[in-house]
């Protein structure tokens, strides 16, 4: 018999690892990846908008991003965010898009991003283990669950846990050899 409480827990932290490869998404390798500007949101009639839903992005030769607004009017506002991100990279707007040059990264720069993944990691680390933390005040405040049932749900509690921490170390050893290869 599973606990709803695991259920739900399982979903949290299923929920954790897709924040997290996000997260990591945004981190770039010496590619041009349209996944970059993800995280970018531009002030769009009072709203802030992802680049994303507002543009077209193309990569050109795997070392320029193309990013080709909808709305041509927009071409500054979405240019000036893009510099904003703190992306390592520099956006030139033209007449009706902005060209942004992916530059190959340097040993520092590599390191200093594979940091970057590894605190993403460290987040997502914690964010799991404040959902077990949760589960396990639930079931233990749960009256009507008889004690050995009760044990066997924390006992599951911590094996789901250590499942997605070695999930959250996996994509993230990977990410950093990306890195370090590039």
């Amino acid at each position: 018999m599973a606990s709803e409480y695991l259920d739900n827990a399982e979903l949290a932290m299923e929920e954790t690892i897709e924040n997290f490869e996000n997260n990591l998404k945004t981190i770039r390798t010496g590619r041009a990846s349209a996944s970059m500007l993800d995280r970018v949101k531009v002030d769009y009639y009072g709203e802030m908008t992802p680049v994303n839903q507002m543009a077209k992005i193309s990569v050109l030769e795997g070392t320029q991003l193309v990013v080709k607004p909808y709305d041509r009017s927009m071409v500054k506002q979405i240019n000036h965010a893009i510099a904003a991100a703190n992306l390592g990279v520099t956006p030139q707007a033209e007449a009706d898009c902005i060209r942004i040059n992916v530059p190959p990264l340097t040993t520092d720069r590599r390191k200093q991003l594979a940091k970057e993944a590894k605190k993403y990691a460290d987040e997502a680390k914690v964010n799991l283990r404040n959902i077990r933390r949760n589960t396990n005040d639930k079931i233990k405040k749960d009256k009507e669950i008889p004690e050995d049932t009760s044990k066997e749900w924390l006992d599951s509690c911590q094996k789901l846990t250590d499942k997605f921490v070695k999930k959250v170390d996996t994509l993230a050893a990977k990410k950093e050899n990306d890195l370090m290869e590039g």
